[in-house]
């Protein structure tokens, strides 16, 4: 399978997993009901379009794949909690709660399904 194919399944996957993550978090976990399910998606779909083609394509090159988890993940993290600091007005207690425990998830899961 092409590099190119394996990032659009990496792509649908991750939305599939970490969105209703985002979801359950700010429903469920933080009891929030003011933000629209359309925002929270449109946070979800913006964290991973704006990471993962960098975690793909930019990272590979320039970091040793010894430490390609830790940093790519790090930096993915840091940067989708600000991305849901600024699109859901979460604080980055919060945001930086989602980011982390949506990217856990979808890089454990990403693991199993692999």
């Amino acid at each position: 399978m092409l590099y190119e194919t394996q990032f659009l399944l990496a792509l649908i996957t991750t939305w599939a997993i970490e969105i209703p993550v985002l979801v359950a978090l700010i429903r469920v976990v933080f009891r929030d009901r003011s933000l629209p399910i359309s925002r929270m998606l449109f946070a979800g779909l913006v964290c991973t379009a704006l990471t993962l083609p960098y975690l793909w394509f930019v990272l590979p090159p320039v970091v040793d794949a010894a430490y390609y988890p830790l940093i790519g993940e790090t930096l993915v993290v840091i940067v989708e909690a600000g991305i849901l600091n600024r699109v859901l007005g979460l604080d980055l207690k919060k945001a930086m709660l989602c980011s982390i425990t949506m990217n856990a998830l979808s890089y454990l899961l990403g693991l199993f399904l692999l």
